[in-house]
């Protein structure tokens, strides 16, 4: 009865529109009155759930993404990509991809990638022939890349649900998962741009493109101290966010001085809206979960699922396949801090890692956010290509069969995300 009570508070809530937050802490508030435990607990709860160190580094990675969006670091990573790769047949396609693995892989965000590469490729894209359903699906699909290559903020959210995964593990562990997907992404982008007849930009030549290169390297230089200060143990994580931004404000306001008051205030402005949903979500999602456990819901549906076949490969079917549907009905740093919990043990049972698991369930969730009825990449991907849903989810399809491919092959080939770790780690 009272999970029953749990859960039904908490689609109502959603149903009625109330945001997923929300939604969590009221089904907690009444789970908790329900049990007849003291309020003061559920408050002990959802202030526990942000006072995790780690969890600093979030707003950092937030600033730094919105910093680059503003400053115009974003820019000159596409004209890099389109110097590299658009001399393919649909190039613009493949640029696309190719950007938002270089953008995704310093901002951590897939909807800021969305956001900032949508507005700068997907106008050119329709001005040189390209028909506007295939600019959004490839710009949504892309922007994956966000969550997977690191820095993620989405990795620190799963290592605090799932009770301290080393981060600097999560991030070498997606690397290659994310490499895989962007090239699983853009051979697609390339049989439709060919299918489609779309035409190929000229080649720059090799000393425009590496003078794009060296304009583009200050930028680039963001995800070096990011990624670099954790894994090499001289920051953490948080430190490494904090320099991070630092870094982004010198490149965009001294080296490339596109970096107005006026946007530094929009990015501001953007990061703490950002990062305070974020944190309630965090807090609230922390409530929730303690009524879960408390109710041993992890152990019922690791029973359940363990009942229904012996097989790993079985088993890690269905939580792909329920991860997605998930992912398809809720927001993805939510789904995160709730079925962490509650997946986790069984994949440890299975004997898998949880820094592999934590890849898994990026691309699932990742996957999750373009598409509808709740995918916040398809919705800001259609709104910046001015193209309505409806089309673009049409001719999606392959694109989703790609990081599908992708997804099938970090789940059941370990090395795929463990490999580079295990070459890296003394």
């Amino acid at each position: 009865m009272e999970l029953i009570l749990l859960f039904g508070v908490f689609f109502l809530c959603l149903t009625a529109g109330v945001p997923v937050a929300y939604c969590l802490g009221i089904a907690a508030v009444t789970g908790f009155l329900y049990e007849g435990l003291p309020l003061f607990i559920a408050f002990q709860r959802i202030v526990s759930g942000i006072s995790v160190f780690s969890l600093l580094a979030i707003p950092f990675f937030i600033f730094a993404g919105e910093l680059m969006l503003q400053g115009g670091i974003a820019a000159r990573l596409v004209k890099l990509a389109a110097g590299a790769v658009g001399w393919m047949r649909g190039g613009l396609g493949v640029v696309n991809v190719a950007s938002s693995m270089l953008f995704g892989g310093i901002s951590g965000s897939a909807v800021a990638d969305t956001s900032a590469l949508g507005s700068i490729l997907m106008p050119v894209m329709k001005e040189k022939g390209y028909d506007g359903d295939y600019a959004v699906n490839v710009t949504v699909t892309s922007s994956i890349a966000g969550v997977v290559i690191p820095p993620s903020h989405n990795m620190i959210l799963y290592a605090v649900a799932a009770g301290g995964v080393p981060i600097s593990q999560l991030f070498i562990a997606g690397v290659v998962p994310g490499i895989l997907m962007c090239l699983c992404l853009g051979f697609v982008a390339w049989l439709v741009a060919v299918k489609r007849g779309y035409p190929a930009e000229p080649f720059p030549g090799l000393s425009s493109l590496a003078v794009s290169f060296i304009v583009a390297l200050p930028g680039l230089m963001t995800a070096v101290i990011i990624v670099g200060g954790v894994l090499s143990g001289v920051m953490t994580v948080t430190e490494s966010g904090a320099f991070g931004a630092i870094w982004a404000i010198l490149v965009t306001a001294l080296v490339y001085r596109e970096l107005t008051w006026e946007r530094f205030k929009a990015a501001v402005l953007v990061s703490v809206r950002t990062t305070a949903m974020v944190m309630i979500l965090v807090a609230c999602a922390s409530a929730f979960a303690y009524l879960l456990t408390l109710n041993r819901v992890p152990d019922l549906l690791a029973g359940a699922v363990l009942s229904i076949s012996d097989s790993e490969y079985v088993i890690l079917l269905l939580l792909n396949c329920t991860l997605l549907v998930l992912g398809m009905i809720m927001d993805m740093a939510a789904l995160i801090l709730i079925t962490t919990p509650i997946f986790l043990p069984i994949v440890i049972d299975l004997g898998m890692s949880p820094v592999q698991f934590g890849i898994i369930m990026m691309m699932n969730l990742g996957l999750g956010l373009t598409t509808p009825p709740v995918g916040a990449c398809l919705f800001v991907g259609c709104v910046v290509g001015n193209e309505r849903m409806e089309n673009v989810v049409r001719t999606i399809w392959p694109f989703y069969l790609a990081i599908l491919f992708a997804l099938t092959l970090v789940t059941y080939v370990p090395f795929i995300s463990l490999g580079l770790g295990s070459y890296l780690t003394p």
